[in-house]
């Protein structure tokens, strides 16, 4: 048994700041299911929103967020969120991270912030390093967890289960002990021991087909809190980026929402506008919106996506403030100079996840969820553009603030081996491949950007009965990571539609046809699942 004062799953920008916040008080377990920089954070594009401006105010940046949010954000989070995050920035700066920057006009070579704009703002507020912000918010981290000998990083290492004291048999409040991993190289199941366990797992973009996400983000820390007894809150809330690139042979490649908020304009592919006639802010409306106007003008249409033009600013500042979008495009032979980009929407973020508080904590003892794992009630029914880096860097440094100020109990109970009894070696690798290939497309074809009951209570149907082929198969083989990954997104699929089904009425992300407007008697109201 591996035994630490912390044990940290996930190793992204909430997994890393918590880490270095507690490491000065204890052993530190960091355990990542591939290398350690291969994260959702990583893939961020767009920025982190704060107010750093003068001509901006923390009333404009919550009001922004409670606009986006639809009558369902916790105002009270949203107040502490947004007026931490302008301190938590500075640390991250202090720690090496470097946002662009731009030079003051009519000043001797004075240089400030470069904010960008993005939908649903009502200000220039998001601090960026150009186009590949979570690229350089893990390098920057990564280099100060690397200066830590109290923090240990274990690649390549799958959290399979929560290890409680209720699954021990012991008396008193469920109480988190542990967790079950899997050492992929070795193909072992090992038991990592600890009193404070955090999820920073990200989120289940890998339960729809088309998705911005990598292939890491198949929701195993809300699957995992679920199977253990967690509350999960608001799943329903499923974020399509409105604009991933269209192309045979790119996978999962964003286009980010700052391109929009630098002159970018929706066009169908016949070239004309026609966001204006689904919102006023026109391009810039909220991701929801975007995101169904671009559906809806394709089902309209019958064409297979839609075009995002920015040729009309020059072509100089296109490369210069979109280097990595530049580049990729170049690469599938597309000049964003010069022609326009072909974009479909795409599953991107998790508003919902494990319940908590602004400090991270679960209904579970010692266990703590920060970043897209979490339901915090920040995002509400849709989450404002570039407030989840912020949330996971504001609610990082309070879970840290919350566990150092809490006693924690200073024994460890004896917790068994995992056991694989008479499994063998899997003998059809066909069957996780072919459920794995299910779940994402019913997922995408039932329960996508605009839904109906009947295509719900069809998904929930098909959906058990997957259930029901996974959990034999898991019981009967060996675990793989695909098979576990397989066992996370298929219960992530049944949360989603059973929280969808609880809903009646569209709200942000969730847009029912039975229900097509929202019902003020469920404003503030959370969709709230617990197992069993």
């Amino acid at each position: 048994m591996k035994q630490f004062d912390y044990l940290v799953l996930g190793s992204g920008i909430a997994g890393l700041t918590f880490a270095l916040q507690v490491a000065p008080h204890g052993r530190v377990a960091i355990i990542t299911k591939k290398n350690r920089a291969e994260s959702n954070t990583n893939y961020a594009q767009g920025g982190i929103a704060a107010v750093t401006s003068k001509e901006d105010t923390t009333e404009m940046h919550v009001r922004d967020t409670l606009e986006a949010g639809a009558g369902l954000c916790r105002e009270a989070v949203v107040r502490t969120i947004v007026q931490e995050g302008p301190a938590r920035i500075a640390e991250l700066i202090e720690l090496g991270m470097k946002f662009s920057e731009r030079e003051i006009p009519r000043s001797e070579g004075a240089r400030e912030l470069d904010l960008g704009k993005e939908g649903g703002h009502s200000k220039r507020r998001i601090l960026h390093a150009k186009d590949v912000t979570g690229r350089e918010i893990e390098r920057a981290l990564l280099n100060a967890v690397a200066g830590q000998p109290s923090i240990e990083i274990f690649e390549d290492h799958f959290a399979i289960d929560l290890i409680t004291n209720q699954k021990l048999g012991e008396p008193g409040p469920n109480r988190c002990r542990g967790v079950y991993v899997l050492d992929k190289r070795a193909g072992v199941v090992e038991t990592f021991a600890a009193n404070v366990i955090l999820l920073a797992t990200g989120g289940c973009g890998k339960v729809y087909l088309y998705t911005t996400n990598p292939d890491i983000a198949t929701g195993d820390g809300v699957a995992m809190a679920y199977r253990a007894g967690a509350a999960v809150a608001n799943m329903e809330f499923i974020q399509f980026h409105p604009t991933c690139l269209y192309h045979p042979r790119a996978k999962s490649f964003l286009i980010s929402e700052a391109v929009r908020g630098e002159g970018g304009v929706l066009k169908t592919i016949q070239g004309a506008e026609f966001m204006n006639a689904y919102h006023p802010l026109g391009s810039l409306a909220p991701r929801d919106i975007v995101a169904r106007a671009i559906d809806n003008e394709m089902k309209r249409s019958g064409a297979g996506h839609v075009l995002l033009d920015i040729t009309q600013m020059p072509a100089a500042f296109v490369r210069e403030r979109f280097p990595n979008i530049y580049e990729t495009c170049q690469r599938y032979g597309i000049d964003i100079t010069k022609e326009a980009i072909p974009v479909v929407p795409a599953a991107h973020y998790q508003c919902g996840g494990v319940l908590t508080n602004v400090d991270g904590e679960t209904e579970i003892e010692g266990l703590y969820a920060v970043g897209e794992v979490a339901c915090t009630g920040l995002h509400g029914a849709n989450r404002l553009a570039s407030n989840s880096l912020l949330e996971a860097l504001v609610c990082a440094h309070r879970a840290g603030l919350r566990v150092l100020a809490q006693t924690h109990p200073t024994t460890t109970p004896v917790i068994p081996a995992w056991q694989s009894g008479h499994a063998t070696n899997p003998d059809e690798l066909v069957v996780i491949s072919h459920n794995w290939d299910e779940i994402r497309r019913l997922m995408w074809d039932y329960v996508g950007i605009v839904r109906t009951n009947k295509r719900l209570l069809r998904a929930q149907s098909r959906i058990a009965n997957l259930q029901e082929e996974i959990q034999q198969y898991y019981w009967d083989f060996i675990v793989t990571s695909d098979l576990l990954e397989l066992r996370n997104i298929a219960t992530v699929a049944e949360l989603i539609v059973a929280s969808a089904l609880q809903r009646p009425e569209s709200r942000g992300l969730n847009y029912n046809l039975d229900f097509p407007r929202p019902d003020p008697a469920w404003a503030q109201r959370d969709t709230v699942l617990r197992k069993g």
